[in-house]
């Protein structure tokens, strides 16, 4: 079973063993960051993230979770830039175990946070944005009901290179009950 839960201090040592593990599927498609892989995801590099998250989750600009499967920690969901007002928009990014990777793990825990973004939250839309080579991570856009809106070129530092992303974009009114509804609907999931 697939949940989302928000972040806790004490899901240090996960989030480092997993975040090293993963480092070869990870890397090609995360942002530049300061300083070698390793050191950045020891579990002492969690505690400044851990504040940091939950500071802009408390200001409402950041939404963070753990992915769950079967009760273990199997990657991360973030929905962020959290935008009020007529906008009411953010951005949503993802990533998972790559022992849970392909068996639908990432597709249902992004149709849950969009169920919790346009729920709970009050959001209109959320946008997510993708290297043209990540097919995987496309796909699980496309299962969940984002549509692509168009080309970002050069749009982020990724692996000290600007890279061009595609924009995929859903709207609350595009979907027809729930995003966890469209997974089950097309046989994607099922419920419990």
């Amino acid at each position: 079973m697939v949940r989302i839960r928000a972040i806790r201090m004490r899901d240090a040592s996960e989030w480092s063993r997993l975040r090293i593990k993963n480092q070869n599927q990870l890397l090609p498609w995360e942002p530049t960051g300061q300083g070698p892989w390793d050191a950045r995801h020891q579990p002492s590099s969690w505690a400044p993230m851990f504040s940091l998250l939950k500071s802009e989750a408390k200001r409402g600009t950041v939404l963070p979770f753990v992915i769950e499967v079967d009760g273990r920690y199997a990657g991360q969901l973030t929905i962020g830039n959290v935008q009020r007002g007529a906008v009411r928009s953010a951005w949503i990014g993802y990533w998972v175990d790559d022992d849970v990777a392909g068996g639908g793990v990432a597709s249902a825990a992004v149709a849950l946070g969009v169920d919790h973004a346009f729920g709970p939250v009050g959001l209109h839309r959320l946008d997510a944005t993708v290297q043209p080579e990540n097919h995987a991570s496309q796909a699980v856009l496309r299962k969940v009901g984002f549509r692509e809106e168009g080309l970002l070129k050069r749009y982020m530092d990724v692996n000290a290179r600007w890279r061009d992303h595609m924009l995929f974009a859903l709207t609350v009114d595009e979907l027809s009950g729930s995003a966890v509804d469209t997974l089950i609907r097309a046989g994607r999931a099922y419920a419990v």
